[in-house]
């Protein structure tokens, strides 16, 4: 059968899973009547909670007698590891832009990592049905990206559509009708080029493993395309890791195709296909799977280094194991050593007392996301502060510095300026875009953004939308100032009581309300002021027997700050944690005993 490798690439929010779904509805994928659920290659519970795509995911369509296997990428960069995988088995890309908000910052990294594979992208004006859409602009823009890439001839050469993902149409002109996904079907077909599939199948068998997975059934699954020859169930096959050394031989126990939303087994599968293979137990993402008759390892794609470290520890805290039914050291490191196999932008490494581990990542995003779906498996855990990490190149310091690009209301421009700057920003562009719009574009030190987020959507009242992408390493800038606030710690174990948080709501905004269960070096609440306050959110009104001349009033509280888990990551300090468990986020001190965190106050300031 003709076949067409593509992948879907976009800025996060662009329209790429939605516009999945328009591909499998206008194929025939489903059937007459079929009650789909909205961006259905989302298919994890926190994908479809946040609105983003975190896992690279394989589709099929047939048009025309034609089958195009389709991969929907994430967005974020945090999980760029995944993008750069997916383009290494891929002949094309379909490159998605807001028609009104233009190229943005990850549309840079990902159109950068498609052109560095030597694709040919075809550009998609999407939203096009948005009434702020400025198509003209969006494509000049797209052009100057392109040629600032260093694109080829052929690559700044590429084809045009308009479209709307979500009314499911598209057009190779503004003035063509709009009735349908035809137009951007047939460019993949002629665009696109087919793998090379009659030149290869007679080869024996090569497959770059670009994904893994364990299958509760069928175990470890390993998925990518098919560079040389056939594989057929139940032949042996032998892995190599990307130095070219065997790690396992095993015989292919299934081998599952992707057709529309579901994957089916099939008997054999040809050069050029992407299909997951299962019946191994030790290869992972990057090895080889191939012929026991091969000794050399495909070129695997290098993978951007981690640029922030995290500490994952036990809960020690006194209210542990209430919550979770996996608390101890061995478990946790078992469940991050299973997820930096499959996840290969994370490392994962012990921390020198082997109670603790240091856990490296792209971003905050992506911890944060490893976090949630440790604690929804009922994992207890704390959490340090995330660290950047830094570099030594020729004797000099190198810390990693981002591009952010910031849309705002002018009248909050002055203000997330000023904020950059004091965070070692360099601004680079500071322009109007559309009505009583700025965008602003400074490059800022990684460490400058940790805990940024909710303060700039504060500055700019909810109303601020802030992208930012890994840019370069560069020199150390020097220091960097944190967090102005103190906190507000409790000094006794129980439940909290609302007559005791009234009378603290002067000292600051509380992070409890009342009945809520707190223990000794707990933080309740951020202080108004620099330094810590160690406070009783336990005490009681005194009772006595005298009747008051007026009637008691209702203590009304006011409502407590939630802070969420990327929240509550950013704003701890050093000597801070972040205590997680399936039902509660809570902060802490890192020592909970008072006398022993002046001890260790003594010996940071020594």
């Amino acid at each position: 059968m003709d076949l067409r490798n593509i992948a879907i690439i976009a800025h996060v929010d662009h329209g790429k899973t939605t516009l999945v779904d328009q591909f499998l509805r206008q194929s025939g994928a489903f059937r007459a009547g079929q009650v789909v659920v909205e961006r259905a290659m989302d298919s994890s519970d926190i994908e479809r909670e946040r609105g983003i795509t975190i896992l690279a995911k394989c589709t099929s369509v047939d048009w025309r007698g034609i089958r195009i296997n389709i991969v929907d990428t994430p967005g974020h960069a945090d999980f760029g590891g995944e993008v750069e995988r997916i383009l290494s088995m891929v002949d094309g890309v379909v490159l998605l832009v807001d028609a009104a908000e233009g190229p943005m910052p990850q549309t840079k990294f990902v159109t950068a990592k498609a052109l560095a594979q030597g694709l040919r992208p075809i550009v998609v004006l999407n939203k096009l049905d948005r009434a702020d859409a400025e198509p003209d602009r969006a494509l000049n823009e797209v052009f100057d990206l392109f040629a600032n890439l260093g694109a080829d001839d052929e690559q700044l050469d590429f084809p045009i559509l308009y479209a709307s993902g979500r009314a499911g149409w598209a057009a190779a002109a503004l003035e063509d009708p709009r009735d349908d996904l035809a137009p951007l079907f047939d460019l993949i077909v002629s665009h696109v080029p087919a793998p090379r599939q009659a030149a290869n199948t007679g080869k024996p068998f090569r497959m770059l493993a670009t994904t893994l997975e364990a299958d509760p059934y069928l175990g470890r699954l390993l998925t990518g395309r098919i560079e040389e020859g056939t594989v057929r169930a139940g032949m042996t096959l032998k892995a190599l890791s990307r130095d070219g050394r065997e790690i396992e031989r095993f015989r292919v126990s299934k081998i599952l195709a992707f057709r529309g939303l579901s994957r089916q087994p099939i008997e054999e599968a040809l050069a050029g296909d992407i299909v997951a293979l299962a019946g191994m137990s030790r290869p992972t993402v990057s090895d080889t799977l191939c012929d026991p008759s091969l000794d050399t390892a495909l070129p695997a794609q290098p993978i951007d280094p981690p640029t922030i470290s995290v500490t994952f520890g036990i809960n020690d805290g006194p209210l542990a194991g209430r919550d979770g039914s996996k608390v101890q050291s061995r478990v946790i490191r078992e469940r991050l050593l299973r997820e930096a196999e499959a996840n290969v932008a994370i490392r994962i490494s012990d921390s020198p007392g082997g109670e603790a581990f240091e856990v490296a990542g792209r971003g905050e995003l992506q911890i944060g996301v490893l976090i949630e779906n440790m604690r929804r498996e009922g994992f207890e855990l704390t959490v340090s502060r995330p660290r950047v990490l830094m570099r030594e190149e020729d004797g000099q310091r190198l810390e990693p510095i981002e591009e952010v690009t910031v849309d705002v209301d002018e009248e909050f421009a002055g203000v997330v300026i000023e904020k950059l700057s004091r965070r070692k920003g360099d601004l680079v562009e500071v322009r109007s875009s559309g009505a009583a719009k700025t965008r602003i574009v400074a490059h800022v030190p990684s460490r400058g953004l940790i805990g940024y987020h909710g303060e700039f959507l504060t500055d700019t009242r909810g109303t601020g939308v802030l992208n930012r992408v890994f840019h370069q390493w560069a020199p150390w800038r020097g220091a960097v100032p944190g967090r102005r606030a103190g906190v507000l710690i409790s000094i006794a174990d129980g439940d909290s009581v609302a007559y005791a948080l009234f009378n603290l709501e002067d000292r600051g905004r509380m992070f409890i309300g009342a009945g809520e269960k707190v223990y000794k070096g707990m933080i309740i609440g951020e202080h108004s002021r620099g330094n810590d306050l160690e406070v009783n959110p336990l005490k009681g009104k005194k009772l006595t027997n005298i009747r008051a001349a007026g009637k008691d009033e209702a203590v009304t509280l006011t409502t407590p700050v939630r802070l969420t888990l990327e929240q509550s990551i950013a704003y701890i300090d050093d000597d801070e944690l972040v205590e997680v468990t399936p039902k509660s986020i809570r902060l802490r001190k890192r020592h909970l005993d008072p006398h022993e965190r002046k001890r260790e106050a003594r010996k940071t300031r020594a």
